[in-house]
């Protein structure tokens, strides 16, 4: 398995497009989250996907630089099922809120000849904690990560031969989470800027970690590889750099922290 970074910004940035990811097993697909827009379906292009085989599509939560992007793959689904180029069916797994503003969005912004495609073959799966689903072929077990902002799903995915997956969304993996994270043979984690820029990027006063918490809590939870994501970018051009150097203080495992479209194989 292996992971593209579709984005890798928080919600701020404008170097970088916002955190989202595809998951690809030889070619079966998930993707995760959606990005702030329809800058989504270039980022996919480039990276050498075609947006309509996206058909398994996780979302974390409702913020806008998580969701919007899914908005327009309904619309793009839609559409292209109206016109009957797009054929089979789609799924969306998110929580009950999550799922709730989506169909309520696609209510008011899709055509009516468009809407009608929405639960019907393009699915809106509501998930709950501690369920397990089995999605393209990957066994995904979701969970609330105790967010005090809005309601956010990490999940946990199982990768064979005792090896696990853990994305805590973007924000520092709390208590509810840690359960999932701990020993994980990948742990995906936010880190919003680096610990000496703390007074200029305010990560505590939004939820968020710097590379060095991280690191630390990586360490903590004796997980393998460490990746980096949801930052801000005013390092552009120097992250990598700067953030390996920071987080490999704390974290011993394989650190990563990978720029837009880049690939890192997993398994």
């Amino acid at each position: 398995m292996k992971i593209t970074m579709l984005g890798t910004g928080n919600a701020l940035v404008t170097k970088y497009y916002n955190t989202c990811y595809v998951l690809d097993d030889a070619g079966r697909t998930i993707l995760v989250d959606g990005g702030g827009g329809n800058g989504l379906l270039r980022q996919l292009e480039l990276a050498g996907y075609r947006w309509e085989d996206m058909r398994e599509i996780i979302v974390t939560h409702r913020h806008i630089d998580h969701l919007l992007g899914i908005i327009w793959m309904m619309r793009m689904i839609c559409e292209f099922m109206n016109e009957g180029t797009y054929l089979g069916e789609a799924n969306i797994y998110a929580h009950d809120e999550v799922i709730a503003l989506l169909r309520e969005l696609a209510g008011k912004l899709l055509k009516k000849k468009e809407n009608r495609f929405v639960d019907d073959r393009l699915h809106l799966v509501e998930v709950h904690d501690g369920e397990t689903r089995e999605i393209s072929g990957q066994k995904v077990t979701f969970f609330d990560i105790g967010s005090t902002k809005a309601k956010q799903y990490g999940y946990c995915l199982d990768l064979g031969d005792g090896k696990r997956l853990t994305c805590c969304g973007d924000e520092p993996c709390g208590e509810p989470g840690r359960k999932y994270a701990a020993g994980s043979t990948w742990l995906l984690h936010e880190a919003f800027c680096l610990d000496g820029q703390a007074e200029i990027y305010h990560p505590y006063e939004k939820h968020h970690s710097t590379v060095k918490d991280a690191a630390e809590l990586g360490a903590k939870l004796g997980v393998e590889n460490l990746l980096l994501y949801h930052t801000e970018d005013g390092t552009y051009g120097e992250r990598k750099k700067l953030y390996l150097a920071e987080g490999k203080q704390y974290f011993s495992g394989s650190l990563y922290v990978p720029d837009d479209l880049e690939t890192v194989t997993l398994t």
